[in-house]
């Protein structure tokens, strides 16, 4: 969950809008390395974990709406270049979500299949 949350807030908060809202668990990843997410999830409540979470969501809905406000929309592009994927716009960046999301909660199924035994169809 922790992943997803700075998933979640690095490309639409601080990559698309600059970094409008300095997030809560931020504070925790000073002077970390970057496996933090995975590292230190288990030091929070799950409660807190899902608290970042939905405050990230949040903070991308509101940035997305303003940015389809515009006249840029979908071509509006990020104010932080990314160094391994330059100046992207935010249509880049939902397709990315998208995958993002898909490709962990594949990993969540897999886990579940594992716990239960149960397969989908």
């Amino acid at each position: 969950m922790l992943h997803l949350t700075m998933v979640e807030a690095g490309w639409f908060n601080l990559t698309f809008a600059g970094g409008i809202e300095r997030p809560e668990w931020l504070a925790h990843t000073q002077g970390a390395g970057v496996d933090w997410a995975w590292e230190h999830a288990a030091d929070h409540s799950q409660k807190q974990l899902w608290a970042w979470f939905d405050d990230a969501v949040a903070v991308s809905d509101r940035i997305v709406d303003a940015a389809l406000a515009h006249d840029a929309g979908l071509d509006a592009l990020a104010v932080n270049p990314r160094e391994d994927e330059g100046t992207v716009s935010l249509r880049w960046i939902l397709v990315h979500m998208i995958e993002e999301y898909a490709r962990h909660n594949g990993h969540a199924d897999l886990l579940r299949q594992a716990v239960d035994g149960s397969t989908g169809e």
